[in-house]
């Protein structure tokens, strides 16, 4: 028996079969972009414009300076003066403001006796990330302006020390610190765990339920043999999937790729391998369509959004979580895509997930030959 001629011919049956199904085809093609562009736009950790309200009792002009110095920012609006201590609280229960500063009535008076003027900032933390990055601003905001008017008082007394401490912070990897510039090199990963796991499934699945799989197991064509005919298909797909992914996810957010081309390239070739031979795994299980989209959803999507890093860092999760999140190659493959995006590293630094990648799609590989091969000796 010709190995490659088998192997051919199983290709072509399943690429056969993949064409005579459109809809699904489409579907695996145009959903990643879908999804590409509602998680791109809609997941953003961003800072701006953040509504906020004040409650100013003191009413002078230091009052006034202080807000302006919110503003001024760049990163808060003022959204409205409030006149009563009653529209604090409705201003932040109906989400007017993010933020409501209350300014007491000795402010000024206080500013001008050299003593340390008290501010209360409100924040709306029912969404504490952003809340976290708000307050760190919020701080900032207080910093700057407490500084300014330090140095504008040893002015008028004709002093000119210079501060101690002078702070010069800079934003390596992700200098803008936009949202999508991490939220989109983590998707790749993500997508790719979406669709290529259910396709084969069900390829498998397919079969088994209209009983041409029997064939295989009375053909001479060894188990590793039908296995690797089932999966490269599904991965040329899937390796186009990730090519289309790439080139628009990367055009239209215009983010830049610091680190190899090539590298990725080879490494998303190697995870595609993966994501497919976690469908044939999901098939030994199910023995319906229904369940393998279901298997494939929950078995695979779903742990890849929480336990690949690429919402929540690992660092923060539990230690059993975290040890939890090694069983999962979405977190190595989400790595080396951010690595590549952001900080441009090299094979030197990604051979530790690479290896893990390769390791996973031999086992996989491997358990799915030695559970064909047990059916066959039924």
């Amino acid at each position: 028996m010709n190995t490659w001629r088998v192997l051919r011919a199983l290709v072509r049956k399943e690429f056969i079969e993949v064409v005579r199904d459109p809809i699904t085809l489409a579907v695996a093609v145009l959903l990643p972009l879908l999804l590409l562009f509602i998680f791109g736009y809609g997941l953003s950790m961003d800072v701006e414009d953040v509504p906020i309200a004040v409650y100013d009792q003191d009413r002078t002009q230091d009052s006034q300076r202080f807000v302006e110095a919110f503003v001024q920012s760049g990163y808060f609006r003022l959204h409205r003066n409030l006149m009563s201590p009653r529209e604090v609280d409705a201003a932040l229960d109906r989400g007017e403001a993010t933020v409501v500063i209350l300014i007491p009535p000795d402010f000024s008076r206080t500013l001008g006796s050299d003593r340390e003027a008290s501010v209360q900032l409100l924040i709306d933390g029912s969404f504490s990330p952003t809340a976290l990055i708000v307050s760190n601003y919020l701080a900032a905001v207080v910093n700057r302006f407490s500084s300014g008017l330090a140095e504008r008082r040893l002015a008028e007394l004709g002093l000119d020390a210079p501060p101690p401490l002078r702070l010069e912070s800079r934003v390596w990897y992700n200098a803008p610190m936009k949202t999508v510039n991490y939220i989109v090199p983590g998707l790749f990963a993500v997508l790719l765990m979406a669709f290529p796991p259910m396709l084969t499934a069900l390829a498998i699945v397919r079969e088994r339920e209209r009983g041409t799989i029997e064939q295989i197991y009375v053909s001479p064509v060894s188990p590793a043999l039908f296995i690797l005919g089932k999966i490269l298909p599904y991965a040329a797909i899937a390796f186009a999937e990730m090519l289309l992914v790439l080139v628009v996810g990367t055009y239209w957010f215009d983010i830049p790729l610091r680190g190899s081309l090539a590298l990725l390239l080879g490494a998303s070739l190697l995870y595609v391998f993966v994501t497919v031979g976690l469908g044939v795994a999901v098939s030994t299980v199910a023995r319906t369509q229904v369940a393998a989209v279901f298997l494939s959803l929950v078995g695979t999507l779903m742990p890849s959004f929480l336990f690949s890093g690429f919402l929540f860092p690992i660092a923060t999760m539990p230690y059993v979580m975290q040890l939890y999140t090694y069983v999962f190659p979405t977190r190595y493959f989400n790595d080396i895509s951010r690595d590549l995006f952001l900080k441009g590293v090299g094979i030197e630094y990604l051979w530790g997930n690479l290896a893990l990648l390769g390791l996973y799609a031999i086992v996989l590989f491997g358990a799915a030959s030695l559970s064909l091969r047990k059916k066959v000796a039924r």
